[in-house]
């Protein structure tokens, strides 16, 4: 088994290398010809799309989670694992000039094409910090939202990670988050797969664990989308489909809040 330093080496290689325009495509995330179709097939609005500078949409999305954050004028957002500003540029636009938007990336490729992409796009609300989930830059309460798109699965620790995006947001913030899972446990050999591991479905969690995790970091009434055709519409594109046991992975949304004070722990039921 890979060490969780091995895992983020690794990790960091590859999307610096998808960042740099050189990598070898044929995983599940990251590297895909396809970024404008799956983006549009997860929800994003094309007129949105449109607003991005050239190169913004690497396609290493596997889902939506601005659909679930509502976002509104004026708002602190974190966008977790934050690439080349796909997400926080497109929140950056929604909360204004009023709002804030900070990007949290471990790879330095990527957090100069990011910052580029947001000079090209002419956004002065959004900046870009290096550092890990599981020990984020940032102050304790400061962020309204926090929006992580297929990334948690990649941190070698979810724990540590959803403990301090707890910290960061305010009471009664909220964590939108689009992630791989798996509806039961795969097989050790994808545990293990490398190429498994950084296309987003080896280090995924099964759903009912992530969940649990969720709770045990502190979240309260989650709600839960589940998305098994846009799973499989990614796993096709990719090339993904002899992977033992893929008919069991989904694309999933989650929402989940920080307790306001004096606010029970409690989850909801589940969207869909």
């Amino acid at each position: 088994m890979l060490a969780p330093n091995d895992v983020k080496q690794i990790v960091r290689e590859r999307y610096a290398e998808v960042a740099e325009g050189t990598a070898t495509c044929g995983s599940l995330c990251g590297c895909t010809p396809h970024a404008e179709e799956l983006a549009l097939a997860f929800g994003y609005p094309d007129e949105e799309l449109q607003t991005l500078p050239g190169g913004t949409n690497l396609g290493l999305s596997c889902g939506n989670p601005q659909v679930l954050a509502e976002l509104r004028p004026g708002q602190w957002v974190l966008d977790l694992g934050s690439g080349a500003g796909f997400d926080a540029l497109l929140a950056a636009r929604k909360v204004g000039p009023g709002g804030r938007v900070v990007g949290v990336d471990m790879t330095d490729a990527m957090l100069q094409r990011a910052r580029e992409n947001a000079a090209r796009a002419g956004l002065d609300n959004v900046e870009f910090r290096k550092g890990d989930i599981e020990s984020l830059p940032v102050e304790e309460g400061q962020f309204d939202v926090a929006l992580s798109n297929c990334v948690l699965n990649l941190c070698p620790d979810k724990d540590a990670a959803l403990r301090e995006i707890h910290r960061v947001l305010k009471p009664g913030g909220k964590l939108a988050i689009s992630d791989m899972a798996w509806t039961t446990e795969p097989a050790e050999s994808v545990r293990r797969d490398l190429n498994a591991i950084v296309g987003c479905i080896g280090g995924a969690l099964v759903l009912d664990d992530y969940l649990r995790r969720l709770e045990r970091a502190g979240f309260s009434d989650l709600r839960v989308e589940r998305h098994p055709e846009k799973a499989t519409l990614m796993v096709e594109l990719s090339g993904s489909t002899m992977l033992p046991g893929i008919e069991n992975l989904l694309s999933v949304n989650l929402l989940a809040f920080k307790p306001s004070h004096g606010q029970r722990n409690q989850s909801g039921n589940a969207l869909s």
